[in-house]
């Protein structure tokens, strides 16, 4: 039971964050450009306190209360509950607010979407607006941002426009992910762990000093699953869903005084395996259920199933501490090839070529993508204050250079699946980009800060279909130039309490479409500009034993960039809308609720809306039912008043962790849960196309002993069984795409 004096203080603290959260949405917007001193090294934390997060969001290493803008961290244990069952990086959806994970290609090209802006596009030559950072350099591909998460020290999910230091393509947000870094000490991990359905999860890292000045450290990563769902036809690919999925990174670390520093980092990745299963006719007419009978492990085809990606990649980030300035020097490379072959119609047969189903198939469609040539480079140089000083600054210059070539390809399921069409891409990417920051301490308690970056983009496209009837050369050069920005402000209330408000501007560079396979023409975006502002309140209190992050949003975008169906036609084109807002509310919440009990709690909720009163699509080919008006068009509908594809209103996390000592150890058992709300699969309103929430849970029950040394686990996911659509194909039939089954299985650990 608590005392009088407790319940009084608890009461005070929870008025005092009420009070902050709403100084916070009222707390005016900075004009000033600057930017505050770097951080102190953070204080370790008391036994029984929440330890201090650092990060890089500001290309500084701050204490996250001090960076004003809405951030998430993933780390450590929370990393291997979400990973244990051998899941991509898809792991993350609905783990942060506002943040949301999705693929139609299964473990490969993710599509992230943060606060609502994402994009759906399912082509190769895709830009998203969600940044990927990955040790210091940009993956602009979508085949990049897939790699393996493995011996990662830290995730930060950065929320809301990033262009002033992260650059193009991240008007929505940015993802940073930072390896464990090569040290002093010899020492490493090893990680196994073994499932249903043959699930085997490798994992480990080799730490080796190699001379006093130079460290090497080898983390490696295996992972793969037995096929689990198969064909009860003789036409087709029997088995899927299996895969073997390999990655490795090699960091040698080279400091041989306290003036200059060198790391290079080496990656590699294998992947064999499975497309998604577009599944045909699983979607009751006229809803968005299940159609009664459904069986994930049956998947009737006639159609030819398979998926590889190969990519490598390099880096070399160069280090000079200097009196009162460092200079940093980072230099990447990545490359990859890639094809992904799957049965588009998710049946066999036509109603014309019978037999056929399940259900009414109109027209066979098997389709199959490459990536036969990707490079990219880029290149950065950066100079930051490194002085006493109430104004520090950064200042660099970026390049960025590179060439895709992407094969489309077209099979006829009737005539023993042979190539019939084949069309491709060709695209040469050049930006540049000069940046600076000023960060200034007004006092103690008062920090602002601000940033401006240019940009100048160039694309030289070219694509020609060469079988299925002969077109192209096809071409398109679109050129654009930016300037980024961004103001903000920190008040520190008092010790424990910070308070922020930002305003920030992001850009999408134009982009293209021109997958012509089905299509006599390419499309092309205009470039995409955000502008949003945000206001929350951080903050420390019981002693350390809770933390609460909140933040207030809203975002404008111009000439939003979207993805478009053709109807009946597998093919996509870009649009752009005049016009799209999202505004809400987003809350990250830990507690150390007693010595036994951790508890944390996320969520968010996001409004969209486009708007364009004369912006029309063309709906399904699928025999759906559309609920948007019609277009002054034949065969088009408006949608004007649409919230962004893909996009939940609500989205929430929640676990709990329980802990016990045990002879020489400890017991824990840890629950962790992900919900997110409904949204449109498409940038038009259908019944059958309107995704169902979706509240997924994990266990995990372990025990560690000699300080941790050791560890063995038993772990679930998804233990509710929940199956349901989760995105579809609209074109053809009524095809849909579901999300994982339950899956369990147990991990063994060990440290040295």
């Amino acid at each position: 039971m608590m005392k009088k004096t407790e319940i009084g203080a608890t009461r005070r603290y929870a008025a005092r964050s009420l009070i902050a959260l709403a100084v916070a949405g009222a707390f005016p917007l900075q004009a000033a450009l600057a930017q505050e001193a770097p951080v102190a090294d953070a204080a370790p934390a008391q036994a029984g306190q929440l330890e201090t997060v650092i990060v890089t969001a500001q290309r500084r290493a701050e204490n996250i209360k001090d960076v004003p803008m809405a951030i998430s961290t993933m780390k450590g244990e929370k990393l291997d509950t979400l990973t244990a069952s051998g899941q991509d990086v898809r792991f993350m959806s609905g783990r942060s607010p506002s943040l949301n994970v999705e693929s139609d290609f299964g473990r490969s090209f993710p599509r992230f979407y943060i606060r609502g802006l994402g994009n759906t596009d399912f082509d190769l030559n895709a830009s998203q607006p969600v940044g990927l950072v990955y040790d210091d350099v940009v993956q602009e591909s979508p085949m990049l941002k897939g790699f393996p998460v493995f011996d990662v020290e830290q995730i930060e999910v950065l929320r809301g426009p990033q262009g002033t230091l992260f650059g193009r393509n991240s008007p929505a947000g940015v993802i940073k992910f930072d390896s464990v870094k090569p040290g002093p000490k010899l020492e490493g991990y090893a990680s196994a762990g073994f499932g249903k359905d043959g699930v085997v999860n490798l994992e480990g890292a080799y730490n080796l000093p190699l001379a006093s000045d130079v460290s090497a450290r080898i983390s490696l990563q295996s992972q793969g699953r037995d096929d689990r769902v198969h064909n009860p036809r003789p036409t087709g690919t029997q088995n899927l869903e299996g895969y073997d999925d390999k990655a490795a990174r090699v960091q040698v670390l080279y400091t041989p005084n306290k003036v200059f520093s060198a790391l290079f980092n080496v990656h590699h990745r294998e992947m064999n395996g499975s497309a998604t299963l577009f599944r045909a006719n699983i979607i009751k007419k006229g809803s968005n259920e299940l159609v009664d009978g459904f069986d994930y492990g049956s998947y009737p085809t006639d159609g030819i199933n398979e998926q590889w990606l190969r990519e490598t990649g390099g880096s070399m980030r160069l280090r000079w501490d200097l009196d009162g300035v460092t200079l940093h020097s980072i230099t990447g490379y990545e490359s990859a090839s890639f094809f992904s072959r799957a049965d588009v119609d998710g049946g066999y047969g036509t109603a014309s070529s019978p037999p056929s189903g399940p259900g009414f198939i109109p027209f066979s469609a098997e389709t199959g993508d490459g990536l036969p040539d990707h490079r990219q480079f880029s290149q950065e140089f950066r100079a930051e204050s490194s002085y006493k000083s109430p104004l520090q600054w950064i200042g660099g210059v970026y390049v960025f250079n590179e060439h895709i070539t992407v094969d489309s390809n077209n099979y006829d399921t009737a005539n023993n699946n042979q190539l019939v069409g084949f069309a491709q891409q060709q695209q040469v990417s050049k930006s540049w980009a000069l940046f600076g920051s000023l960060n200034y301490a007004v006092s103690e308690q008062l920090k602002v800060r601000g940033g401006l970056r240019y940009t100048d983009d160039k694309k030289d496209f070219t694509a020609s279909r060469t079988l299925g009837g002969a077109l192209g050369p096809l071409t398109a050069d679109p050129k654009s130039t930016n300037y980024s920005w961004d103001l903000s402000a920190n008040y520190a209330l008092n010790k424990d309490t910070n308070l922020y408000t930002r305003v920030a501007t992001g850009y999408r560079a134009p982009s293209i479409q021109g997958r012509i396979l089905f299509s006599d023409a390419i499309s092309v975006a205009g470039a995409e500009k955000n502008l949003s502002v945000e206001a929350g309140v951080k903050q420390d209190f019981f002693d350390k034993r809770a933390r609460l992050s909140a933040s207030v949003f809203q975002y404008n975008v111009k000439d939003l960039q979207l993805t478009a169906g053709s109807g009946a036609v597998n093919q996509n084109r870009l649009v752009n809308a005049e016009k799209a807002t999202g505004q809400g509310v987003e809350l990250d919440f830990q507690a150390i609720l007693s010595d036994e009990l951790r508890m944390s709690v996320g969520g968010s909720y996001n409004d969209t809306e486009i708007k364009d009163p004369n912006l029309f699509v063309s709906p399904c080919g699928s025999g759906c039912t559309v609920t948007n008006p019609a277009g002054s068009v034949p065969g088009t509908v408006l949608i004007n008043g649409n919230p962004l594809p893909r996009a939940p209103k609500w989205v929430g996390n929640f676990t709990l962790r329980y802990s016990k000592p045990v002879a020489n150890g400890e017991f824990y058992a840890l629950t962790d849960w992900a919900y997110r709300g409904t949204y449109n699969m498409f940038v038009y309103e259908a019944k059958e196309y309107k995704a169902k929430s979706l509240l997924e849970g994990g266990l995990r029950l372990g025990y560690k002993w000699e300080d941790g040394k050791y560890e063995v686990a038993a772990y679930a996911r998804n233990i509710t069984n929940k199956v349901q659509v989760i995105a579809a194909i609209d074109f053809n039939n009524l095809t849909g795409i579901v999300n994982d089954p339950r899956t369990f299985g147990v991990q063994l650990k060990a440290n040295f």
